[in-house]
């Protein structure tokens, strides 16, 4: 029998990706800039909980936004018309960013004159949370008509998130949404994760949101200045 050779594919993606977004970390670290993946399902309030967050923090801190989908700028229209610096990352086809990507983002967008860059990675609860971008935090947001049995059903999404907003809660009252099940079922995925309640549509608990990433934005920068 011939001798050949077998190649992991998959496991020398990931190898590849993770020394590139080590890469990318050094990068922000170097330029000072606080980079979020905000990760979610298609409907799920990204685009909606991203523009409340920049009307609330746009004043106190500089922000810019990198939109990436498959195809399209319709998000990325309606984040420039907030008047922060914005770029449209087309993935072409691919379901996720990665931090090759990321890199070309951050470069796109000449970054190094922002406090915070926020990610809005392509809607998908799979692929996007297999590929490190680099980013500082991770954040996903899981809308009430979801389920509060969602964290069970993508453990890896849950595992990788520093923050999770618990969005629509408006309209709990019209679904079987547990919170206190969905927030347990949440830290057995992850028990340091912090969780936030919000409305993107009413506005409720954006405030808390804003504050806990304003922290870790100064924290970011105030440890990169020693």
């Amino acid at each position: 029998m011939g001798k050949f050779k077998v190649l992991e594919i998959k496991q020398s993606v990931f190898a590849d990706n993770d020394r590139r977004a080590e890469e990318v970390r050094t990068t922000l670290k170097e330029k000072k800039v606080f980079l979020l993946n905000l990760m979610a399902s298609p409907g799920a309030g990204k685009t909606t909980t991203l523009v409340r967050t920049i009307e609330h923090l746009k004043e106190k801190i500089r922000i810019g936004v990198m939109e990436a989908d498959i195809d399209s700028d319709v998000d990325a229209q309606t984040v420039a018309g907030l008047g922060v610096k914005t770029i449209q990352l087309h993935t072409g086809g691919m379901c996720h960013l990665d931090a090759d990507m990321t890199m070309q983002g951050l470069d796109g967008l000449q970054a190094e004159d922002t406090d915070l860059v926020i990610l809005e990675n392509v809607g998908n609860l799979v692929c996007p949370a297999e590929f490190d971008t680099g980013a500082v935090k991770n954040a996903m947001i899981l809308s009430v008509p979801e389920g509060d049995d969602k964290p069970l059903k993508y453990p890896l999404m849950f595992s990788v998130c520093d923050v999770v907003l618990i969005n629509k809660i408006d309209v709990m009252p019209y679904f079987d949404f547990d919170m206190e099940r969905c927030k347990e079922n949440i830290r057995k995925r992850n028990p340091k994760a912090e969780i936030i309640p919000v409305s993107a549509k009413t506005g409720e608990g954006i405030e808390a949101w804003c504050k806990w990433l304003q922290r870790e934005v100064e924290i970011f920068k105030e440890v990169e200045k020693v």
